[in-house]
């Protein structure tokens, strides 16, 4: 088959979908790839070709002066994603016709995708590979992007939908009516329901990259939604640094991440929580700086940390007892496939919906702050490590990844909207339908 791929140009939005298409050029597929330049290296590395699709750094913005809220999400994201939607869908349009791909598969942000499904013109099959929790609408009435549980009883849905309507009118509706916007200049009706939640169900397929258990019950599913599991990613061969050896010393490991986004000021969680374990002998403390250098952690590591820029985490999660994160999605769904318990400290981006997942899940503990103290880490830390219940739960999530082959349920997820594609074409019965 020929594949079209088009992602955001992030890190954590690049990856995922860079895994898919060395699967698909594997088994034989002709894989086109557009993102940003600053990828192109990468994505010709692995045998992929690529297309040029500049947003001017735009889904790298963050607004650091608006602390977080529905303002600043929503100045975040239009900038961010939907102010590009219009050339991004003209980009794909010249793709499409000069490669006439038989599927297109995008990241769930790479919003150019929505013209294409609101338009009545012929087109491929569309795929979107979300990069992030399940952004549906809530049946029990909460605001999506808060961070909120499932609601308990008929007093907490009606709280709720308090904030739901609270929420709409900072960022849902507004968020919405400038994507209308944008979509009527290009000729086009406007969204069906909310802009999360049209990228969920507008597509032929949404690939959640994660396990039932780790996600919330939204009532009936749309019907192009699949779990699909851990992503499948190459082991990227790196030099191991020289302490490496010492995971295997006997001492209980700690990892702690920023990630590669959020991870301008260590002050937030990378530091205080090496302040945190600072006199735990029995720990091994490892940070990555997400490819910050190393010397931007301030102050001097105390004698149990172990510090890189990046590692392997495929290698290095087998070997770690409790992951410490802001929570982003990729690095939270690989600790969970090695049954790694979490104590997860983020609310920029999609962190408050993670969190929020992990702590309703049983998992580990979601501290619900971008700023947590040394005395809250402390003390969280030390539960998740001493009680039993978030190590047996994150047990039985990594079981439930177990059971799914990640890259075998997205190609013949692919292929199943292929091929429906094909019949209906050529007239005749849309495979898995009665004829």
């Amino acid at each position: 088959m020929r594949i079209l791929i088009a992602a955001s140009a992030l890190t954590g939005h690049v990856n995922p979908l860079l895994a898919i298409g060395h699967r698909l050029r594997a088994r034989g597929d002709d894989v086109l790839f557009t993102t940003a330049e600053t990828f192109q290296a990468r994505i010709e590395a692995a045998g992929l070709r690529f297309a040029p699709c500049n947003d001017g750094g735009a889904a790298a913005y963050l607004d650091a002066d608006l602390p977080p809220g529905p303002e600043r999400w929503r100045h975040e994201f239009e900038r961010r994603f939907i102010n590009g939607m219009p050339g991004q869908a003209a980009g794909l349009r010249r793709l499409i016709a000069e490669h006439q791909p038989d599927v297109v598969i995008a990241g769930s942000l790479f919003l150019g995708v929505l013209p294409l499904l609101l338009d009545i013109q012929p087109r491929p099959p569309i795929a979107v590979l979300n990069v992030s929790f399940l952004f549906l609408d809530r049946p029990d009435h909460a605001p999506v992007g808060v961070g909120l549980p499932p609601a308990k009883d008929e007093a907490e849905r009606l709280r709720y939908a308090a904030l739901k309507a609270s929420t709409d009118a900072a960022f849902v509706n507004p968020v919405r009516a400038h994507t209308d916007l944008l979509l009527a200049g290009l000729g086009l009706p406007p969204l069906p329901a909310s802009l999360p939640h049209s990228i969920v169900v507008l597509p032929d397929l949404f690939l959640q990259p994660t396990v039932q258990p780790f996600e919330y019950d939204f009532g009936t599913p749309p019907p192009g939604l699949r779990f699909v599991g851990l992503l499948p990613s190459p082991h990227v061969e790196m030099p191991l640094p020289d302490w490496w050896h010492e995971l295997d010393g006997g001492k209980r490991v700690v990892l702690v991440t920023q990630g590669t986004l959020a991870n301008g000021d260590f002050g937030s969680l990378v530091e205080p929580a090496l302040a945190a374990l600072a006199d735990r002998d029995d720990l091994l403390v490892v940070a990555t700086t997400g490819g910050r250098p190393v010397n931007a952690l301030r102050g001097s590591l105390p004698p149990n940390a172990r510090v890189a820029s990046f590692l392997p985490f495929d290698t290095l999660l087998p070997k770690v007892d409790l992951l410490v994160t802001n929570g982003g999605y990729g690095s939270v769904s690989q600790a969970l496939a090695a049954g790694v318990p979490i104590v997860s400290a983020g609310r920029t981006e999609d962190k408050a919906e993670v969190g929020a997942r992990i702590g309703w899940s049983g998992v580990g503990i979601d501290l619900a702050t971008d700023m947590p103290t040394v005395d809250l880490l402390r003390t969280s830390i030390s539960r998740v490590l001493d009680e039993p219940d978030f190590r047996r739960r994150a047990t039985e999530i990594a079981e439930a990844f177990g059971r799914i082959d990640a890259g075998h349920e997205i190609l013949r997820a692919i292929d199943a909207v292929v091929t429906a594609r094909r019949a209906k074409r050529q007239g005749g019965p849309v495979p898995g339908r009665p004829a």
